[in-house]
């Protein structure tokens, strides 16, 4: 697994957007147990600190020690610096595991087996994400795809092409659910926008060749504005862990 993110932690903690709570709403209705639940490459805490409704336990695991040191507190999770492909939990553990963009960083068939040993039968595996941001103002909404596309053109590590997919590409061994559309909607302020944008995996690979952050370069692009409605559609994927009965 990758990590793309550790250095920048304090942003991602204030400016990546958070799912909406109708997501969880329907998780609950699905759920068979409600007793433990470990999210998957936590990073500060965003999934888990939703979760603690849903669950006695939560488990939250990182790859970066900077991202969970920005996490948020809560009694209810337990926060520990390990592998998505390699954990210490015990065998058929979980009711639930869940992820948030980031299972296309993931070694897919060590993960895959990771929570197969891990999650109960018919446990469910809920792997999130959201896709390209999508901006009220066309104007903005311009220069955003001119930095996405042509500005960090060969900046994109190669996994980002599951995002683009919607995350339909990704391999997925489990008997699959039905699921509402759920969609982000935020109104957002310039800095919240620009705060967002220097969160971007690209942006950082951008900066590190070039010794100058590239949102800097489009800002005078950038109209005024006081705030704009943002839209993120979710992406989802959900499957229950069938097993054999010899494993049960």
């Amino acid at each position: 697994m990758k990590d793309n993110f550790s250095h920048n932690s304090g942003n991602y903690a204030q400016f990546r957007p958070s799912y909406p709570d109708e997501v969880f709403t329907f998780l609950k209705t699905i759920l068979i147990g409600k007793e433990r639940v470990w999210d998957c490459a936590t990073g500060t805490g965003q999934v888990a600190q939703k979760l603690v409704d849903l669950f006695d336990e939560v488990e939250a695991t990182d790859l970066s020690e900077n991202q969970l040191k920005n996490a948020v507190s809560h009694p209810k999770i337990h926060y520990s610096q390990q592998l998505a492909e390699e954990t210490n939990f015990p065998d058929q553990y979980f009711d639930c595991i869940t992820v948030g963009q980031a299972i296309h960083w993931f070694d897919f068939e060590r993960f895959y087996t990771e929570v197969k040993r891990v999650l109960k039968p018919n446990g469910l595996l809920v792997v999130l994400g959201y896709g390209n941001i999508q901006v009220e103002n066309k104007e903005i909404q311009k220069v955003i795809e001119k930095l996405y596309s042509e500005t960090l053109d060969g900046y994109w590590d190669p996994e980002r092409h599951f995002i683009d997919e919607k995350y339909q590409t990704i391999p997925f061994p489990f008997k699959e659910m039905d699921h509402p559309e759920f969609s982000i909607r935020n109104t957002w302020n310039r800095e919240q926008l620009l705060g967002y944008l220097k969160t971007w995996s690209g942006v950082k690979h951008y900066t590190d060749k070039h010794e100058i952050n590239p949102i800097d370069l489009i800002f005078p692009e950038f109209p005024e504005f006081e705030s704009t409605n943002v839209l993120f559609p979710v992406l989802i994927r959900i499957g229950k862990n069938h097993q054999n009965k010899s494993n049960d």
